[in-house]
């Protein structure tokens, strides 16, 4: 079960939770960042980066990690995907493995050679060692593709170069594969990041202080954040229209983030994005995070506890956009209507807060966003009254999909 998945359709039980429970949608909160979002220029990348901008925000999302804490050197991500490249058949896998273990091994020893973490050095070091280090990070990057979409894995530069001659892949080729730009862009970035209010957040805490790639195991679904640093929790976005990246998917990954965190582990109290290209850093506390976005339950604990419901009521498909049977369409839907908000007499039906008090006639709603909001949410079938909920629909008929190993090993032969 993957947080990312679940926010990609409107049918998924996830996504209708979150549409209805967050009745303002994005578009305040969009606004709210807009506001702070307040930069001259926005270096975009150069010319060699390409198709490879994934993987150059990959890479600096690791590096400016790295600076708040050395803790993990190598992302679990990229672990994952080094050991599950020793499944790819012809010999390739097996050197693909080893030079990947070699790459984490090199990569710990520099990060903690340079003392990344440390409050006392600035965020960036020498030119040369930035630019060696970023090499490494985008290859590490590579590796990570493996353990998101194997599909995409056959498509890498590393790939491509272990898979054409294993015999002559090692770590030393595989840091010269990056083009020039690629490094050029992460440690761009890094400078950027060293001249802003990223550093001066990292200054004013410590590395036990600050949590790199903070993960939510007992939720049993997938999601890694970027960083939680004295109670906020920043995501990074490499993005090269940063006014644009406010996106209703961007605000609900946000928003799950937060309510994964059901046991209060990370004790966040302010939401954020750090935009690396502007250099610019916009967070919310988070009541007002949660009231931009119109949420019915204002209560944190409240809401984490109802969205730990629908996970486990879901039983590891609440990002599922369709369902296996009849009977689990049913069960979804039983679901979504028991957890569903349910406004009491005196509150707004959209947001389900208190109605303010009106010396004339009662009022309806609490705002005139809420009574135009009303009809958004009736006509996709979010409130009491509107169409059937487009609930996920069993399949029609059932694919077998090849795994992992499967899709390598197609790969490796198809060369």
């Amino acid at each position: 079960m993957s947080l990312v998945d679940g926010l990609r359709s409107p049918q998924s039980p996830l996504r209708r939770f979150l549409d209805r429970e967050l009745s303002a949608g994005a578009k305040p909160l969009r606004d709210s960042y807009g506001a702070q979002h307040r930069a001259e220029h926005v270096p975009l990348p150069p010319p060699g980066v390409g198709t490879e901008a994934g993987t150059v925000g990959t890479a600096i999302d690791q590096r400016l990690r790295l600076a708040f804490t050395a803790a993990a050197p190598v992302d679990d991500a990229s672990l994952i995907g080094i050991e599950r490249t020793g499944r790819i058949g012809g010999g390739a896998g097996l050197r693909l493995r080893a030079v990947g273990n070699e790459l984490a091994l090199r990569l710990t020893e520099t990060v903690h050679r340079l003392d990344l973490d440390n409050r006392d050095l600035a965020i960036d070091r020498g030119q040369n060692e930035e630019e060696h280090l970023a090499r490494m990070l985008i290859a590490a990057a590579w590796y990570q593709v493996l353990a998101r979409t194997p599909i995409g894995f056959a498509f890498t530069p590393l790939a491509n170069a272990a898979l054409e001659d294993p015999d002559v892949f090692t770590l030393s080729s595989l840091l010269e594969l990056p083009d020039r730009d690629l490094a050029a862009d992460v440690t761009a970035q890094l400078h950027k990041a060293a001249q802003g209010p990223l550093n001066a957040l990292r200054a004013r805490t410590r590395p036990e202080d600050c949590v790199g790639g903070p993960t939510f195991p007992a939720a049993r679904i997938t999601a890694d954040a970027d960083l939680v640093v004295d109670g906020l929790l920043l995501d990074f976005k490499s993005t090269r229209r940063p006014l644009a990246e406010m996106s209703q998917r961007t605000a609900w990954q946000l928003t799950g983030y937060l309510l994964l965190d059901a046991a209060d582990q990370y004790r966040i109290d302010t939401v954020g994005l750090y935009l690396t290209r502007s250099g610019v850093l916009t967070s919310w506390p988070v009541d007002d995070f949660l009231t931009l976005l119109g949420a019915c339950r204002r209560d944190l604990t409240e809401l984490r506890g109802v969205f730990a419901e629908l996970l486990t009521g879901c039983r590891g498909r609440a990002d599922a956009r369709y369902c296996d049977t009849e009977e689990e369409a049913e069960r979804v839907r039983r679901l979504l209507e028991r957890l569903a908000p349910v406004a009491a007499p005196g509150c707004c039906p959209v947001c389900t807060q208190t109605l303010p008090r009106s010396s004339r006639r009662p009022r309806k709603f609490c705002t005139a966003w809420c009574r135009d909001r009303e009809k958004v949410l009736r006509r996709r079938g979010l409130l009491p009254g509107g169409p059937t909920p487009l609930i996920p629909a069993p399949r029609k008929q059932h694919l077998d999909l090849p795994d992992d190993a499967e899709i390598l090993s197609l790969t490796t032969r198809s060369r």
